[in-house]
């Protein structure tokens, strides 16, 4: 290049959309969701001209929901970009979600331009103030050159320490501000090797000595695990752990499929017994709260000892275990097996409370499967849910990815369907959150492409997200979702003859649907395939279809109306 070619190269101007894009690029962004409009659709343009893949929704919240399980699949930092005021209102959704599951999820959002705040300008909204309750780092970037430093923050913030949600705010006029070349490439070096590092204390050996001698010395003792462990790739060390040990498991819902459902010290049939009758817990990547019961009795056994691990210091000092383990679950549980090595010790399967364990197991697997063994037409849940639990188990490895959505269809899918491999299914969360159902599907498409991704949601879960499956078209997505149509929230109309009364007693019910909705159609209408199924029959043939084509599909499964239950907080029964 002659010396003036050079000089004009390097005196090129850039703008804010330009160096964003550039940034999240050199800082490891490959995927991107969101919703474009004034201010960011240059910076989407340019992010997917660098490189990064723009997903583009209908709607934030969805958005949002599918950056936050982005960051739980792949231990990256989802990214959704959304416009300013209503549009960044609309994006907490995604960015809380993800707070309270900790899983990465930074949050771009353009806003009005500086000069003009406080004026009424545009989509004003103070968006740092409004996000800082959802979020663990919230950032604007007032003027150009702080774009890159910014980008880097929010993106490395996120995944650090216990992951979740970081805000970057991009003002109009920042967008639009231009530097030269030159300069932006060294702010660009500059953010790179400022990049912080976040570094945990160690674990004293004392501690894991503790905890190991708690393991050996206990009669009753229980490993349980969340998704914590899952987004840590704790897997193989929880596999050796557990079948060196002999000691019994539980997953919470999330943490299915770290070790297979169907293995023989799975206590997940046998919940009751098994946090009832502990007498230590090893909880790894998991919270002691509504789900575990908060650690507390009735369910748990009042001299219950807990062993938390947990990445974060504050959650072990909230719940106040016998014994605090903070750091990896992964590198922890590295550390426990590496003792346990040294001072080997098994229950072995004739153990007293092993035996207990898997003979409670045993009868309440086989009072289910005298359930699920009927084909009861019109469909209850449990016939078609079985139907739908073949089917996964058919595909065989790498497993689908299952979504699952709903109050009855969440509730009774957890108890029936079959996880096998980690990190395989995603439903409401910590938060018990419905609407995540579409985004979870996008994202878990984007994040595995090699999986086939299923989702099983109730028709009001659909309905907040539904729209979506013309993005799954658009995308060509290899997703199936099952919806089962039960026409309302329950099931239709549940109220008691007494309370039919006042003067828009004539109304639909606050729980009820339109009746036999056509949701197949709605697929058929962007260019999916749709299917309306009514017996085990047609269930079956929709399913082997849809699978096997992997296109977007809609499977519309007609429930009896009064064949759930009003569903709250998920209930433990076995």
């Amino acid at each position: 290049m002659a010396g003036s070619e050079l000089q004009n190269s390097q005196n090129a101007q850039i703008d804010g959309n330009t160096l964003a894009a550039k940034s999240l690029s050199l800082f490891g962004a490959t995927h991107m969701f969101g919703v474009v409009g004034i201010p960011v659709t240059s910076l989407a343009n340019r992010a997917v001209q660098l490189g990064v893949r723009f997903i583009a929704f209908h709607n934030e919240q969805s958005a949002g929901y599918a950056a936050s399980a982005y960051g739980y699949l792949t231990g990256k930092s989802g990214i959704l970009l959304t416009v300013s005021g209503p549009g960044c209102v609309h994006g907490l959704a995604g960015l809380s979600n993800g707070m309270i599951n900790t899983w990465p999820i930074v949050m771009i959002s353009g806003s009005c331009d500086q000069k003009d705040f406080g004026r009424g300008d545009f989509q004003e909204l103070d968006q740092v103030e409004a996000v800082k309750p959802f979020s663990k780092f919230a950032v604007k970037a007032k003027d150009i050159t702080e774009v890159p430093k910014c980008v880097a923050q929010v993106l490395e913030r996120a995944v650090s320490g216990r992951p979740g949600g970081c805000y970057l705010d991009l003002p109009t006029d920042v967008l639009h501000q231009t530097i030269s070349v030159s300069e932006a490439e060294k702010l660009l070096k500059e953010a790179e090797s400022a990049k912080e590092t976040v570094t945990q204390g160690g674990i004293v050996n004392s501690d894991i000595d503790k905890a190991v001698s708690l393991l050996k010395e206990a009669k009753k003792p229980l490993i349980v695990f969340g998704k914590g462990a899952a987004y840590a790739r704790a897997e193989g060390e929880l596999k050796k752990l557990v079948e060196s040990t002999g000691i019994p498991f539980l997953p919470t819902p999330m943490g299915k499929g770290l070790l297979p459902d169907t293995h023989p010290l799975a206590a997940t049939a046998a919940r009751s017994l098994a946090i009832g009758q502990c007498d230590v817990a090893l909880v790894v990547g998991a919270r002691l709260n509504w789900l575990l019961h908060f650690g507390e009795p009735p369910k748990w056994s009042k001299d219950v000892k807990f062993v938390l691990v947990d990445v974060c210091k504050e959650e072990i000092e909230l719940r106040k275990p016998h014994l605090g383990l903070v750091g990896d679950a992964k590198k922890v549980l590295e550390m426990i097996n590496k003792e346990i090595k040294d001072e080997p010790f098994c229950l072995g399967k004739n153990h007293p409370w092993v035996e207990a364990i898997w003979k409670k197991t045993k009868d309440n697997v086989l009072k289910m499967e005298v359930q699920l063994v009927k084909d009861v037409v019109p469909f209850n849940f449990m016939t078609p849910m079985r139907i739908i639990r073949d089917a996964i188990l058919g595909v065989g490895s790498p497993a689908p990815i299952l979504v699952s959505e709903g109050a009855n269809t969440m509730d009774v899918g957890r108890a029936v369907l079959v996880q096998t491999e980690p990190r395989c299914r995603l439903d409401a969360g910590t938060w018990g959150t419905m609407g995540v159902g579409l985004g979870y599907c996008i994202a878990a498409a984007i994040a595995c492409p090699e999986r086939l991704v299923v989702a099983v949601e109730g028709d009001s879960g659909f309905g907040f997200s539904a729209v979506e499956v013309e993005t799954l078209v658009r995308y060509q997505l290899p997703v199936v979702v099952i919806v089962f149509n039960n026409g309302g929230v329950y099931g239709g109309d549940r109220r008691n003859p007494e309370e039919i009364a006042g003067p828009f007693k004539d109304d639909p019910a606050p729980t009820s649907f339109v009746p036999g909705a056509a949701y197949h159609k709605l697929m058929e209408a962007f260019g999916g395939k749709g299917y309306l199924v009514g017996t085990p029959d047609e269930l079956k043939s929709a399913l082997s279809e849809s699978f096997a084509a992997r296109k977007p599909a809609l499977i519309n499964v007609i429930i009896e109306p009064y064949a759930g239950a009003e569903s709250g907080r998920m209930q433990h029964k076995n």
